[in-house]
């Protein structure tokens, strides 16, 4: 793709994968970039506890940042420390409270653990973006690694279980009981990318997770929902896909991860990727009460299918 100065600019920079670069834009002129500077507070989270897993990565500190704007008290999660975090929404939300945990959430005992010391510091629990995961390699089946397929099955699939498990069991005790729970699965587990057998099987597992759990928590008051977001950025999942499809060397991507860029882009309707704060408004409508009457649905947030 030819890229102008000061017109259109980069799909693709394998030097760069922050939130605010423009080198991820599209030319604006042709409809391409879609940048959602308006994140209002509509406060439909005041007051409201909220546990965002996966904090510290993109859609985690995304989310954290629009919960917050609408009133919500957070508990980040994540394997790595996300104490910072913590520490600076403290500051820009000084009447709202935040705590960080550092938690394997494959480790069942951790999880009830830390969700313990959750209940304790928050009192209660009303909503769960249960979205922490793991891409794994891009590898054709023949070489694909049994080791790396374990690791995503056991994050993506067992780890978001144990989550879930564990919080909608607080919510469904806590008074007034119920709560609501948005798991993050993927389009990938719905179209089946090549190069991608682990992390496609594992969000297909998400997807029909979310619907048996949903029609089990019902009768809790408890609403259970999933987003199967496509191609996604800029960030570092968006750099990440890239690189690696050009590098798997299939007949279906070219080697060039600017033109995987494109491939990838000139597929979706729209002929862009999604911003990340694209992804994350479907999130808040299924967490809040504007969503109270759907429970067991996926959204798909693909540019069209």
């Amino acid at each position: 793709m030819e890229n102008k100065k000061n017109n259109s600019l980069l799909l693709y920079n394998s030097s760069k994968d922050d939130l605010s670069s423009e080198l991820y834009s599209f030319e604006k002129i042709k409809g391409f970039c879609h940048e959602k500077t308006d994140t209002k507070a509509y406060g439909r989270f005041n007051g409201k506890t909220v546990i965002i897993t996966g904090a510290k990565g993109d859609f985690g500190q995304v989310c954290s940042k629009r919960m917050a704007q609408e009133g919500a008290n957070i508990g980040f999660l994540d394997i790595l420390d996300t104490e910072s975090l913590a520490i600076q929404f403290k500051k820009d939300y000084p009447d709202q409270i935040f705590h960080s945990f550092q938690v394997d959430i494959t480790e069942e005992d951790q999880v009830i653990e830390v969700s313990n010391e959750i209940e304790k510091k928050f009192k209660r629990i009303d909503h769960l973006f249960n979205n922490a995961g793991y891409q794994g390699d891009f590898t054709n089946t023949l070489n694909y690694s049994v080791k790396d397929f374990k690791k995503i099955i056991d994050i993506n699939v067992t780890g978001a279980f144990i989550m879930l498990k564990t919080i909608s069991n607080i919510m469904s005790k806590q008074e007034p009981r119920g709560g609501s729970i948005v798991n993050t699965a993927s389009m990938a587990g719905i179209a089946a990318p090549p190069n991608m057998i682990a992390y496609s099987a594992s969000k297909a597992a998400v997807k029909h997770m979310t619907v048996i759990a949903a029609k089990d928590l019902a009768p809790f008051d408890i609403r259970v929902n999933s987003i199967s977001p496509a191609y996604i950025g800029p960030g570092f999942m968006w750099t990440r896909q890239v690189e690696l499809q050009a590098k798997a060397g299939s007949v279906y991507f070219s080697e060039d991860p600017e033109q995987v860029a494109s491939q990838m882009v000139n597929s979706v309707p729209m002929r862009r990727y999604g911003s990340i704060n694209e992804v994350i408004g479907p999130v808040l409508f299924l967490l809040s009460d504007d969503s109270s009457y759907l429970t067991g649905i996926d959204i798909k947030i693909t540019g069209g299918d």
